[in-house]
């Protein structure tokens, strides 16, 4: 009888805590710069589209996939995954959720400068009936699953007729949101507060998830970032500055939570602005002056990993003998071979709220530059910024960040180095210039390669021919640290691809 009691008592608690539905005030770094989730392939629109769309599938702690808009899939061959979406499921709106608008969404993926080059792939979506679809690839895929959690079902209704896709630009779809996800939008001011509040209608009733409300405050200084979470106007940061991680760990009711992640940061050499940046012995001189292991053990504290290729280790492009190499001997040696033993003046452009650290890392790279005799003019911007002066290739050299969501090679490949193709979308985010034939006939076979072999040697004389060139400059991959207050479980919720799952995060009363 007392072991009943205990057990209903127990019950009751949890039942009454999940009930007590309370505000979460959250500080990152910065907030995503629209409201349309295919306008920008950046961590923040991703992040932004966990709390307020939902996914056909997303990725767990464990790295298996788990359903979520789709309830299973079946692979009916090697190029068609048949998927079943969930019923009874409603937008924002009020409009209901069906295959239709999948088959929608991922027609206007296609269209999507940043998504278009993972999306192509797709030859097309069929309705088989208001809730089954049929994904077709052009070619046998073997990342075909791996893709569709790139896939936030829109409202059709909602959008259609008013859904172009304009970077930066002031869009229907840039200023209004309807999704099926655990929040909704309540306003919005960019740049200084975002209010949501959560989804009565919500689909997943079994999620231990209490969040009500959740107020996000862009703070880009880490300083004040951690002020504020200290003097309990927030509940919940990212990221944490490696140089407070000691001093925060000492601090009575916050806890940190670290993870490695597969996120590489790489600095690009644009070849097509600067005749030097062509010439192969130049890029290798610039790769061997910069000390990765020296940027992560005294800027980032040891919360990244030195890198000297794109792929980490868990990707199947890895090669394990590609260290990053540091001779400044050399890199001088090389200099002069090229012609260049005085050197010369180049511009350089970096976020300076974007990656951990990012400005100091810049300044860091600077000053390393100059010991080979490259005069670095720096400039650096809040992200908002800072992606327009990137796409725009508004500097010689210029950093970047980038998580694989597919957890695949290629997909740094497709984005990164593949020959810049606004027709496909491939080399997107290729601020290098870099193009050569031989990888992008590699990335294609890779895409349509269902045996692992050979698709780990396809991608692994990509990396080999990239160090051979010294196409980019590979810098660490990089920690993620997060800090709350105790009684936020973020353990719960985070991943190593930074997409917090707030909709199922618990937060104990008081």
């Amino acid at each position: 009888m007392k072991i009943k009691v205990i057990l209903a008592c127990c019950l009751a608690l949890i039942l009454c805590n999940k009930a007590a539905a309370t505000t979460l005030r959250v500080a990152f770094d910065a907030d995503p710069i629209s409201l349309d989730p295919h306008e920008q392939l950046s961590e923040g629109t991703l992040q932004f589209s966990h709390l307020v769309f939902d996914p056909l599938l997303r990725w767990q702690q464990n790295g298996q996939f788990e359903s979520r808009l789709a309830t299973h899939w079946q692979r009916l061959d090697s190029r068609t995954i048949r998927f079943f979406l969930r019923k009874n499921v409603t937008f924002h709106s009020g409009n209901a959720f069906s295959a239709k608008d999948v088959v929608y969404t991922i027609n206007r993926l296609k269209k999507s400068p940043d998504f278009r080059a993972m999306f192509d792939t797709i030859d097309s979506v069929s309705m088989i009936d208001d809730y089954t679809i049929d994904v077709n690839a052009a070619t046998p895929n073997p990342l075909l699953l791996n893709i569709m959690t790139y896939v936030f079902p829109m409202d059709k209704i909602f959008y259609q007729g008013q859904d172009q896709i304009i970077k930066y630009g002031e869009t229907f779809a840039s200023r209004n949101v309807s999704g099926t996800g655990p929040f909704s939008l309540v306003s919005r001011e960019l740049g200084s507060r975002m209010e949501l509040k959560r989804n009565p209608n919500y689909w997943d009733k079994d999620s231990v998830g209490n969040v009500d409300q959740i107020i996000m405050t862009p703070i880009r200084a880490d300083s004040t970032r951690l002020a504020a979470l200290l003097s309990g106007d927030v509940d919940f940061i990212f990221p944490v500055s490696p140089i407070d991680i000691e001093r925060t760990k000492k601090i009575q009711g916050i806890q940190l939570v670290t993870l490695p992640s597969t996120r590489i940061l790489l600095l690009h050499m644009n070849q097509k602005r600067r005749n030097e940046f062509q010439d192969v012995r130049v890029r290798k001189a610039i790769n061997l002056a910069i000390n990765q292991s020296l940027i992560v053990e005294k800027i980032l504290k040891g919360y990244a990993s030195p890198a000297g290729q794109l792929s980490a280790d868990r990707f199947l492009g890895h090669i394990n003998n590609l260290e990053p190499e540091y001779d400044l001997t050399r890199a001088l040696e090389l200099m002069k071979q090229a012609g260049y033993e005085k050197g010369f003046r180049i511009s350089m452009m970096a976020p300076n709220n974007r990656y951990m650290n990012d400005e100091k890392v810049a300044q860091a790279i600077a000053a390393m530059l100059a010991r080979i005799h490259i005069t670095v003019e720096l400039k650096t911007l809040p992200k908002a910024q800072y992606f327009k002066e990137f796409d725009d290739r508004s500097a010689d050299m210029m950093m970047l960040g980038w998580q694989s969501d597919t957890m695949d090679s290629n997909n740094l490949f497709e984005f990164i180095i593949a020959c810049p193709d606004a027709k496909t979308g491939l080399g997107a985010y290729n601020a290098s210039e870099y193009c050569k034939h031989s990888i992008d006939d590699n990335i294609h076979q890779a895409n349509r390669e269902m045996n692992p072999e050979r698709r780990l040697r396809l991608m692994q004389q990509v990396e080999r021919t990239l160090y051979e060139d010294s196409a980019i400059v590979p810098l660490y991959w990089q920690s993620l640290i997060w800090a709350a207050k105790d009684n936020v479980k973020i353990q719960d919720v985070v991943n190593d691809q930074n997409y917090p799952h707030l909709g199922d995060l618990f937060i104990e009363g008081k």
